[in-house]
């Protein structure tokens, strides 16, 4: 069948067929490219910073971004065409995926400022307890020296 034996409302809703399709395409690509459940929750490493690098590793959200981003673009083109006979389904969606994406860059975020706080409040600590065993080595001494004068006098 030749393109010219189409109306225009055939081809208006072939194209809106397309576009809903293509949102939806988007769409699944957004929430293929999540982390998955599994990468943020069994992370392994040796220490305290190897879980959060990973952890950090596991909340990018890759390609979910741009793939949101073009399903909002060909929804909002859908939207304002009038080509959707039904599209809440599709708003929906998008704003569950967009929320979703929030929510991981904020836990991004929070793992990052955690990785590159540990290392400080580590050294912080490590030097406190060097402080804390010196001085105890100091104040122990003291108090046997103390402890010998005390002896010393009780002699006499």
């Amino acid at each position: 069948m030749s393109q010219a034996t189409f109306d225009s409302d055939d081809l208006f809703g072939e194209a809106a067929s397309e576009i809903r399709g293509d949102v939806e395409d988007h769409l699944d690509s957004a929430r293929g490219s999540l982390p998955a459940p599994e990468a943020i929750w069994a992370v392994e490493a040796e220490n305290t910073l190897g879980v959060l690098n990973g952890l950090s590793q596991a909340l990018d959200v890759g390609d979910a971004e741009d793939h949101l981003r073009d399903a909002k673009k060909w929804y909002t083109m859908g939207e304002r065409a009038d080509a959707f006979d039904d599209a809440e389904d599709l708003r929906e969606e998008i704003e569950s995926i967009e929320g979703i994406i929030e929510d991981v860059d904020v836990a991004h975020g929070k793992v990052s400022d955690l990785t590159s706080t540990i290392p400080g409040l580590r050294s912080a600590l490590d030097e406190a307890q060097s402080a804390a065993d010196g001085s105890d080595d100091a104040n122990g001494a003291d108090a046997e020296d103390d402890g010998d004068e005390e002896a010393e006098g009780d002699e006499e």
